[in-house]
């Protein structure tokens, strides 16, 4: 991956019109997908149902008092700005990606959306100067906390201890400030130096050339995914913890994937060189499909199709081009 600069705005860089607007559109948005999940799951599930449709009810109340205090002190014109144009802002996966995965996954889901709203209002708030916008922020993030714990409570048939709450949240931070960036940058470093390292490896024969070939390749992507990492998100509406902490994993992690291939080739003996790479590959694409599957609950199946079949293929490719 290239690094580069974000064109989406900080959050930090808003103005208090432009939070106000920013909520606007995302009270809109959280509302429709939730009468959406109503009238999905209405037929087998009208209970949960119902419930979706008053959380959509409230987030159009929570939108009304934004437009009248917009209106109050900014008048009626709103900025258009909208989650996607702000960086680190959490995404709503579209309804059709979630809707036929259970009623679990809906549910975790809506768990997920409220807490991620609690956090934008939390955040907002302590940055409002405005008595009147500060209040109302502080409100609505309350109100948000109250939606995610009636979430959480539709999810579980026997109610965690707080202790429990705690380990579980510390466990999802864990996974998205280290095990997602690591993993994704394992991935790319894994595969993405494939090509380049075997290539090299049988154009040139020289075991020498193809580990510096390989060295090079491996900490030029471990830099660039490091930097694209901490760059892409703040971490602070995301909840997914420090930019130099995801970084950091990410671009170790992408070196780590390139140089397991690349130092055996320190051998001096190609054919021997070789085959252990080869070997070391195989260990590396399988043990990333088990840490998909571990970590991140990819269907094991789906998980080595990715990155063992996927791997496979650029391996073949870089192959071909160095033999010929």
């Amino acid at each position: 991956m290239i690094p580069g600069f974000s064109t989406r705005r900080r959050f930090r860089d808003l103005s208090e019109q432009e939070v106000l607007a920013l909520a606007i559109s995302s009270e809109e948005d959280d509302a429709r997908i939730y009468r959406l999940y109503a009238q999905r799951l209405r037929e087998d599930f009208p209970e949960t149902a119902t419930l979706f449709e008053e959380m959509g009810a409230e987030e159009d109340e929570h939108r009304r008092r934004l437009i009248d205090l917009h209106a109050a002190r900014f008048g009626d014109v709103i900025p258009l700005i909208r989650r996607e144009h702000v960086a680190g802002f959490p995404a709503r996966r579209p309804v059709w990606l979630v809707e036929n995965l259970g009623l679990e996954r809906i549910r975790a889901e809506v768990a997920g959306m409220e807490q991620d709203a609690q956090r934008f209002y939390e955040s907002a708030a302590a940055r409002a100067s405005d008595p009147a916008i500060r209040k109302l922020l502080g409100d609505l993030a309350a109100a948000e906390a109250a939606h995610e714990a009636l979430a959480q409570r539709t999810t579980e048939a026997i109610p965690e201890s707080s202790r429990q709450v705690e380990e579980d949240r510390a466990k999802r931070q864990f996974l998205l400030t280290w095990v997602q960036p690591g993993l994704a940058g394992l991935m790319d470093g894994s595969v993405s130096t494939l090509a380049p390292i075997f290539a090299t490896a049988f154009a040139t024969q020289d075991t020498w050339t193809t580990f510096l070939v390989g060295l090079a390749a491996s900490v030029g992507a471990g830099i660039s995914m490091g930097f694209t990492e901490a760059a892409s998100d703040d971490g602070e509406l995301s909840g997914r913890g420090s930019p130099v902490k995801r970084g950091l994993s990410s671009g170790v992690m992408t070196t780590v994937g390139g140089l397991g291939h690349a130092l055996p080739y320190l051998i001096p003996h190609f054919w021997t060189a070789t085959t252990i790479a080869l070997i070391v590959v195989v260990v590396e694409l399988w043990a990333i499909a088990w840490i998909q599957n571990r970590f991140m609950g990819t269907a094991f199946w789906r998980a080595s199709l990715q990155v063992v079949a996927g791997g496979a293929l650029v391996l073949a490719a870089g192959i071909l081009i160095g033999s010929g």
